[in-house]
């Protein structure tokens, strides 16, 4: 028996994206759809031809894109690919050290692709960041994305659980390994920290970091109390380091774009914002194991997510999403909230009805429910009311247009997969800062620091049953 050849490439893509996939590999691409054999078109997925050979694009219900798999596609004019991609708003990442001809690249969408092959170039810096907080979220999604980062690699670990440091160390080849962030930033020299602790712990360990003289980036909500943030935010100022906090849809491209809507006047001035957010976490908000990480390295532990006396529950733990969204694109600020709660059985919010007072008079109404069907996906819609427009966003329809009272409308066009949460997106944005590249920080301290305003307010609010003042 002879081995003559190649029949085809297979990855793995989400139940459910074969319009995504379609959309991507077919209309983008411009590959030809094969029908798959009837006996296997119940499972799912789609093939494509590619020249001789074929790629098949198979359905895993426990779907994680890979970091390193990837299929290299060899095109006839790379920089007209690579601009029909970035009018998609799909990142296009070259490879420096790439040994394949000058007509292929490993070119990969980085948001909602299922193939994530984000190879390292050289180190544009020698002072990588640091990691304090190795549990679930770090394990699963910081440190996987800065390994892969083109612009830093992650040189030390630092968590009280020093059994569980090792573990990640291992796992990843870390070799800095400390028990605290206040060892690890004075025996390393890091140009940023990256805060996955607790969200109780937030607050010391991102000011240890800065008064190092690190950038930092710190995992939603940047603290748990508005005197810390206002303190965070000033500290940074003064040091004049970012503080950065990965809201992965703040990152998107289209964000950008809604904020000069905004900044450029064409809603008018802020009047009213209108923000909902909903979430498949009712286990987790209830105390019991997430249902979708039982393949993880680690699990969220109950005592970070609902636990009334650690700032657990849906406003810090998701709602710092939403609002995120909101003051980095309406530019406003917080004056005062009311707000009614309904309880998960572990005594912390799974459901929050608010209404807060902007500056200026501007009014908001929020929403935020932890008890979406595990098969559905994330609900964000927001709308921001100006005196000469609005404006509308929904990532499950996936849409983001400006209406206009004149009738000069405009809109964002969203790809299949552009309303997904992509987790990776602010980490390299925080990996080029630390390698000293000029980026936009799309949810800094200031954005940040009006988040824990707001909740803070709210549930201090939901306890006395009366409007408080931020």
């Amino acid at each position: 028996m002879t081995v003559i050849g190649l029949d085809h490439v297979q990855i793995a893509m989400p139940r459910g994206a074969e319009a995504a996939a379609r959309a991507f590999y077919g209309d983008l691409l411009g590959l030809a759809e094969i029908a798959k054999p009837a006996k296997l078109a119940a499972r799912g997925g789609a093939w494509f031809r590619l020249g001789p050979l074929q790629l098949h694009l198979g359905v895993e219900d426990d779907f994680r894109p890979a970091r390193k798999a990837h299929p290299a596609l060899v095109v006839t004019d790379l920089d007209a690919l690579r601009a029909r991609l970035e009018d998609r708003a799909l990142a296009v990442r070259p490879d420096d050290r790439s040994t394949a001809a000058p007509a292929s690249s490993s070119t990969t969408r980085s948001a909602t692709g299922w193939n994530s092959s984000r190879r390292r170039r050289g180190r544009a810096h020698d002072r990588p960041p640091g990691v304090a907080g190795v549990g679930w979220w770090a394990a699963f999604n910081h440190i996987p994305a800065l390994v892969d980062s083109a612009d830093a690699a992650v040189v030390a670990l630092a968590d009280p659980d020093t059994a569980r440091v090792a573990q990640v160390g291992d796992r990843f080849g870390i070799a800095g390994r400390y028990g605290e962030v206040a060892a690890m930033v004075a025996a390393e020299r890091l140009d940023g920290v990256v805060v996955a602790s607790p969200h109780v712990a937030h607050f010391d360990n991102a000011m240890t970091a800065l008064t190092a003289g690190c950038h930092v980036m710190v995992e939603k909500p940047m603290t748990t109390t508005a005197a810390d943030a206002r303190a965070l935010e000033a500290a940074a100022a003064a040091a004049g380091r970012q503080v950065l906090i990965p809201c992965g849809w703040n990152f998107r491209a289209y964000t950008a774009a809604a904020a000069r809507w905004v900044a450029e006047g064409r809603i008018g001035r802020v009047e009213h914002v209108a923000c909902q957010m909903a979430s498949a976490l009712d286990d987790l908000f209830a105390g019991r194991p997430m249902a979708e990480t039982a393949d993880h390295m680690f699990r969220p532990p109950p005592s970070t997510w609902a636990d009334p006396a650690r700032a657990g529950g849906y406003g810090w733990g998701q709602m710092s999403h939403s609002l995120a969204w909101v003051y980095r694109v309406a530019g406003v600020q917080p004056a005062a909230a009311f707000c009614f709660a309904g309880q998960s059985p572990a005594g912390v919010d799974y459901y929050d009805a608010a209404a807060v007072r902007l500056d200026g008079g501007a009014t908001m109404a929020l929403s935020g429910a932890s008890t979406v069907p595990k098969h559905c996906g994330f609900q964000l819609d927001i709308r921001i009311f100006g005196s000469a427009g609005m404006i509308l966003f929904d990532v499950e329809r996936e849409r983001l247009v400006l209406h206009r009272r004149d009738g000069a409308d405009d809109a964002v066009a969203l790809a299949p997969g552009d309303g997904g949460y992509d987790g990776a997106a602010p980490v390299h944005r925080f990996a080029a800062l630390c390698a000293g590249r000029a980026v936009a920080n799309d949810a800094d301290a200031t954005v940040g620091r009006r988040v824990v305003e707001t909740l803070d307010a709210l549930y201090r609010s939901a306890a006395s049953g009366r409007a408080e003042a931020v």
